[in-house]
């Protein structure tokens, strides 16, 4: 259904290959207790995948991302392509956080057509440059053709200044338009400690913290595990703050021990855990070892229930 633009709202490197021999290895990828939904997958146009050389001088973020040939890009096609090999039965696909709005429109085109071309397979992200007129615009198209949230969505901790947080445009407006209408958010975090790989950026823990307390009422997935920030729910005002935050797995096996999934299910719940493969980064088979160590009640849920019940699908 489409809402009014009129609003009154208060108040997110290894080889990217090297995932292949683990999904030939294991069949299904991971513990298939329950239909797998792969919920944090990046798909680019075919034209961007092609042509990539030309839009690295465009972006900054997408040049230190992609320069390497050896940094896998992959269409929805290629994606649809390997989900019956991976063992997943849905997948969330992505937008990039490009700066130019015409970028991420261009690949919002490709997530929408896909989705109507592979309904009950694929469900899609719109990603918007944050500070660009027409951002929420563009958001709103999306979210009336169908996607099921935005993201992922990489901002600067600047970005949480209190009064821009809550003030009109820029992040404020997009969370907005989402909060209406019940869908997610999703964020690139990172680990304020540890080793250094492209895409690390700023955007830890305190950040994200201040981005859930700006927007009261807002679903936000933090990726990459919230950079940690689950271990702090076992605060408990830090859990009401953070009552409407859940948490991915893109890139763990590259960033923690297998053990992390079983201290954020003691911390945060197992009803806050999404399962997300960053793929083409890391292949689902990449995951199974921490992912075995679950019961498999909580394993169900990281798997399937709870991206379904957060993105509606």
């Amino acid at each position: 259904m489409k809402t009014s633009s009129k609003r009154s709202c208060s108040p997110q490197s290894p080889d990217p290959s090297s995932g292949a021999d683990d999904e030939r290895a294991v069949a299904g990828g991971v513990p298939a207790a329950v239909g797998l939904v792969d919920a944090h997958t990046h798909v680019f146009p075919p034209e961007m995948i092609l042509h990539r050389e030309a839009y690295l001088e465009r972006d900054a973020r997408f040049g230190s991302l992609y320069r390497s040939p050896k940094a896998a890009m992959v269409s929805a096609d290629d994606l649809v392509g390997r989900m019956d090999e991976n063992g997943v039965d849905l997948c969330v696909m992505v937008g990039f956080p490009f700066a130019d709005l015409g970028l991420c429109r261009l690949v919002n085109d490709h997530i929408v057509e896909a989705v109507g071309r592979f309904p009950g397979r694929l469900a899609g992200l719109a990603c918007v440059a944050i500070e660009a007129p027409g951002a929420a615009a563009e958001l709103d198209r999306c979210l009336d053709a169908g996607l099921r949230g935005c993201g992922e969505l990489a901002p600067d901790p600047h970005e949480m200044h209190p009064g821009k947080q809550r003030g009109r445009g820029g992040l404020a407006s997009i969370a907005c338009s989402l909060r209406e209408r019940g869908l997610p958010l999703l964020v690139h975090a990172s680990e304020p400690f540890g080793h250094q790989y492209p895409g690390k950026g700023r955007f830890t823990p305190e950040a994200c913290f201040a981005l859930a307390q700006a927007h009261p009422g807002l679903t936000v997935i933090f990726a990459h595990l919230g950079g940690g920030l689950f271990l702090y729910e076992a605060m408990p005002e830090v859990r009401r703050t953070l009552a409407d935050v859940f948490y991915d797995t893109a890139a763990v096996p590259y960033l923690y021990d297998p053990g992390v999934y079983e201290a954020c299910l003691a911390t945060a719940g197992s009803q806050k855990l999404i399962f997300g493969s960053d793929y083409p980064l890391l292949a689902p088979g990449r995951y199974r070892e921490g992912l075995s160590r679950l019961d498999p009640d909580a394993r169900a849920a990281m798997q399937s229930g709870n991206a379904r019940r957060v993105f509606k699908i």
